[in-house]
């Protein structure tokens, strides 16, 4: 019987696939599976979420033939979280990622990033164009975007209006943790599909929110990204795919055709049935596009969608 995108999720995973290394002057905890001698990719969660949040790629990307590396990224979970919002820039963000390739001795490398992950993806693929070999950013748009795309269209602001809150010291933190975590629990199930999520599923959530350092390191990422400023002009040479669940609760298309229109070598997947957590909604659909993709000689301009 083949197996299915679930069938190779975390029951398949050695118990030595978790490890850390040393990059960009902290140490980052990362999971990994698949040949050594493989291609590398990178996978770069988001808000609220850690290396787990990949459980329905990361087999199916090793049983293709990649040697998949999962980060929990600064501030979350088991890697290290230094205070400060300097310590959350976007540049330091992506020299952590960069600095993992080095660790893993790779001078180039597909990337994959969803939501804030995704942000991460794009800024690499745009700073570091000589390491990145294909990007792939699920719900997720190019950095540079979102504020001249606003101005335009103030209905995003509407959706946004949280990362407004997070700017506030200490009330997100405290908003976020109340009862539970039942804001954020509530939070994660808005972005996605009714049963996406199980409750033993949110109680390894809610076990890596509690980790001391993490939830003010989570919000600081979106602190230090008001203050960051963002070159409008800058091209994304890299080959890239953008996979778009189209029930975003959080985010307007028009922020993905914005992010595509910065792109070279742009495509774009459009998911009708997938919402914010499509890569978890839709894995197999999700999973046949990321193979493809990056496996792929060329990649020409093109869109798709799938019902």
């Amino acid at each position: 019987m083949t197996a299915t995108t679930r069938d190779l999720a975390i029951p398949e995973w050695p118990e030595n696939a978790s490890t850390t290394h040393q990059t960009n002057g902290i140490t980052l905890h990362d999971v990994e599976l698949g040949a050594t001698d493989a291609p590398l990719v990178i996978l770069l969660h988001g808000f609220a979420d850690f290396w787990w949040g990949w459980r329905r790629q990361v087999g199916h990307l090793a049983a293709a033939g990649f040697r998949v590396v999962t980060p929990d990224q600064r501030g979350y979970n088991l890697s290290e979280k230094p205070v400060g919002l300097r310590a959350y820039d976007l540049d330091v963000l992506a020299a952590d990622i960069v600095g993992l390739a080095d660790a893993y001795g790779r001078k180039k490398f597909h990337l994959i990033g969803h939501d804030f992950g995704g942000l991460i993806a794009w800024w690499i693929a745009t700073r570091y164009p000589d390491r990145v070999e294909r990007m792939v950013a699920i719900n997720a748009f190019h950095p540079s975007v979102l504020m001249p795309y606003i101005w335009r269209h103030p209905t995003q602001l509407l959706r946004s209006i949280y990362m407004g809150i997070f700017q506030i010291p200490w009330f997100p933190e405290s908003l976020l943790s109340f009862k539970n975590f039942a804001v954020l629990r509530g939070l994660v199930h808005l972005g996605c599909r009714p049963g996406t999520f199980s409750d033993a599923d949110l109680k390894r959530y809610m076990k890596t929110w509690s980790v001391p350092g993490a939830m003010t390191g989570m919000i600081n990422w979106y602190r230090a990204l008001v203050r960051k400023p963002k070159d409008r002009n800058a091209r994304v040479r890299v080959p890239t795919l953008l996979i778009w669940g189209l029930r975003e609760p959080y985010l307007e298309k028009g922020l993905a055709e914005a992010s595509l229109a910065r792109c070279d070598e742009g495509e774009a997947l459009w998911v009708e049935a997938g919402s914010h957590w499509v890569h978890l909604e839709e894995s197999d659909t999700v999973n046949a596009a990321l193979v493809s993709f990056l496996k792929r000689a060329s990649s020409p301009s093109s869109s798709a969608r799938v019902g």
